[in-house]
């Protein structure tokens, strides 16, 4: 298969253009309708470099911040195609959902996660040979010419293909032999989509410690074959990858508590975490004020790019003009650093009983925001959507176990814009 063959009919799809609203999002959605069903199935392995996305959806930094809901992305899909020909790409979708709600289910992994990286930032000055090793890798100067690519394009772009990602990923634990948690780090930062869960998930099951002993090795022949022959580091890469030692973590129970927000005067809290606020509540709950909070967190104790940090505060400034044009109420959009300053001043300036925000998963703006809010007078609710209630219960074990589950979610879900 030559690259010439993906754009005889996707040609449209090639560049991207991320600009963070939801808009944006339902436009590159589009544009990849016609092909979410076989072409998408048959064609989505192949990373053909930054510059042509046709053969994938490129929808995951709008996904990632909810700019666009996964129920909206598959009644869409679904209303074009049928699930046996969309089979692969509804797949994709619900792999985020896996990971969110495997994490929600072991929320330790996560503070383990964060303690190694800040562990293994510090050894990188006292280690001058891994500082070294690490900076070639980040660079792009390992002389490992793919990797070195990869490297680049995500520091330039803030995307990579997803097969490119777990071969860099191998690349980075198995060849480069680097801890794992500066490579997700690194990712993590750098991301346009970079997400908690999935990130963390996917570098983790690369390295043998999300399915114990099961690793992910890049191999020299799926380089060549799914990057149309640009790349054949053949003698470049490990030929082995040993799993990395580690526990079985224990999962725990899920607490949806959805329960009827008190009587009072009713603030909303908009933050990066879930950007369709305009459909978390419908018009008669009697929400009074609203609120973004646009300003960037950090992602880790290094720092991400600019570039990062404006996708972020652009797609929760665009959530609060949704939420205006949706429910006539206006949204405050308050750009300070001190969050717990912002909504205090914000609590009583308009004397709000209680606050309501999206969900908060596992990641640094749940530990930023709760923070903020745990001086303040009006409690905080957190409102699950139904989709993560319905799918979040099957994601103890291995994504198969959810799999096993898709035929009835699709068959009773009732899709749509409002849909929460």
């Amino acid at each position: 298969m030559t690259q010439s063959s993906f754009l005889e009919d996707n040609s449209g799809l090639k560049t991207v253009n991320w600009k963070p609203t939801h808009e944006a999002a339902l436009e590159r959605l589009g544009v990849f309708l016609p092909f979410a069903g076989k072409s998408y199935g048959s064609k989505r392995g192949y990373d053909l470099g930054h510059e042509d996305l046709s053969n994938v959806s490129a929808l995951s930094p709008w996904i990632r911040h909810r700019l666009i809901l996964e129920t909206d992305v598959l009644g869409k899909v679904l209303s074009r195609h049928s699930a046996l020909t969309a089979e692969k790409f509804v797949e994709e979708v619900f792999w985020r959902g896996y990971f969110k709600g495997w994490l929600e289910h072991r929320s330790q992994v996560w503070n383990d996660y964060r303690h190694l990286v800040v562990s293994q930032i510090d050894n990188l000055e006292r280690d001058n040979s891994l500082l070294s090793r690490y900076e070639e890798a980040i660079t792009g100067k390992t002389s490992i010419s793919c990797f070195d690519i990869w490297s680049q394009q995500l520091v330039e772009t803030g995307y990579l293909h997803n097969h490119a990602r777990m071969w860099y990923a191998s690349i980075w634990i198995f060849t480069l032999d680097l801890p794992w948690e500066l490579g997700a780090d690194f990712f993590f930062r750098h991301l346009l989509d970079g997400d908690p869960a999935s990130n963390t998930c996917s570098w983790r099951w690369v390295a043998g410690l999300h399915t114990f002993g099961k690793t992910y090795l890049a191999k020299p022949q799926n380089i060549e074959k799914y990057t149309n022959g640009r790349f054949y580091p053949v003698g470049e890469i490990s030929a082995t990858a040993e799993p990395l030692p580690g526990r079985n973590p224990s999962s725990q129970k899920l607490n949806f508590d959805n329960s009827s927000i008190p009587a009072g005067k009713v603030g909303l809290i908009l933050t990066e975490e879930d950007c369709s606020a305009h459909n978390l509540l419908p018009k008669e709950q009697g929400v009074s004020e609203a609120i973004a909070l646009t300003n960037f967190t950090e992602r880790s104790k290094l720092p991400s790019p600019e570039h990062i940090h404006k996708f972020s505060e652009g797609a929760v400034a665009s959530a609060a003009n949704k939420y205006q044009e949706v429910h006539g109420l206006e949204c405050e959009v308050a750009t300070d650093s001190d969050w717990g300053s912002s909504l205090t001043e914000w609590v009583e300036r308009n004397s709000i009983d209680v606050l309501i925000t999206a969900k908060l998963t596992v990641g640094p703006v749940k530990r930023r925001l709760q923070r903020a809010c745990s001086t303040l007078s009006a409690p905080l609710i957190e409102i699950t959507r139904t989709y993560d209630q319905s799918i979040w219960p099957h994601t103890k074990g291995g994504f198969f176990l959810l799999k096993k589950k898709l035929p009835y979610f699709l068959k009773n879900w009732n899709f749509g814009e409002n849909d929460a």
